[in-house]
């Protein structure tokens, strides 16, 4: 069976580890990854930018400074200059030595461990040839089926279509639309990531109908505190929506916690 991002196909919700498991671990990194199939994982969001060379490598910045131990844009540096770069002990310590990996790594992980990938294209100077690239790579690498291409610029995602018919993509959106369909359908996408305080359940059966699939993303504990704090509680109105069906994917940035809601529903699958 193909991998699918609609929960009703897969008979589960998905749990998506936002830039892996990255509230205990480096961003974007191996490790990252794999620690989020440990905690619970399902699928995994990750950001793509391209070297100097024009190869595919996984960072959420356009410049290296704020999670290795480099300096400058990684458009301006070559695979050979980030794979020497520290990726994991900005963070902490226990993690250095840890690369930057390169898009073919993730999606050979993502095969062998039987796990889906968001991939958000952030490159910016050359984003029609970082969607090639990575089309590119999906074919070679038999993984097609198990990648979903996402981002912020929607004319991007609409002519990464027109070129790669067979690329699977979502419109990331930080609104709520007035005709959310139509917006998906404007650019040709497959499915929309929105954020949970934008999120309503009218408009995720309206996808539904229409044959669009959603993800949600779940702030962290910390923020949602604020919210018990003051004596309300957003999360039985969410789990809610996950028990019946009307969200595919839950993402987050503490996995084990966006999993514990998944189970709570009763929709691991």
């Amino acid at each position: 069976m193909a991998f699918s991002f609609l929960a009703r196909e897969m008979g589960r919700v998905h749990v998506c580890g936002h830039r892996g498991y990255s509230l205990h671990y480096p961003e974007n990194t191996l490790p990252a990854l794999k620690a989020a199939k440990a905690a619970g994982a399902t699928t995994v969001e990750v950001d793509v930018v391209l070297t100097a060379d024009g190869e595919p490598i996984i960072l959420h910045d356009l410049t290296v400074d704020r999670t290795t131990n480099g300096h400058g844009f990684a458009a301006d540096l070559s695979l050979e200059q980030t794979r020497r770069l520290d990726a994991g002990a900005r963070f902490h310590p226990a993690f250095a030595g840890t690369q930057i990996p390169t898009v073919a790594e993730a999606l050979d992980w993502a095969r062998a461990d039987d796990m889906g990938i968001v991939l958000e294209i952030k490159e910016a100077e050359r984003p029609d040839l970082a969607v090639d690239q990575v089309a590119a790579l999906l074919r070679s690498t038999g993984t097609l089926d198990r990648v979903i291409i996402i981002g912020f610029d929607h004319v991007v995602l609409k002519r990464a279509v027109e070129r790669h018919p067979d690329l699977r993509t979502e419109a990331i959106t930080h609104a709520r639309h007035a005709d959310l369909v139509g917006v998906l359908k404007a650019c040709r996408a497959n499915s929309v990531s929105i954020e949970l305080d934008m999120f309503h359940p009218d408009d995720a059966k309206a996808l539904h109908e229409a044959g669009f699939s959603n993800r949600v993303h779940v702030p962290r504990p910390a923020v949602l505190a604020e919210y018990w704090r003051g004596g309300r509680d957003p999360l039985p109105e969410l789990v809610q929506w996950i028990a019946d069906g009307i969200i595919d994917t839950i993402s987050g940035d503490d996995v084990p916690f966006i999993a514990m809601l998944v189970k709570r529903a009763g929709r691991v699958g």
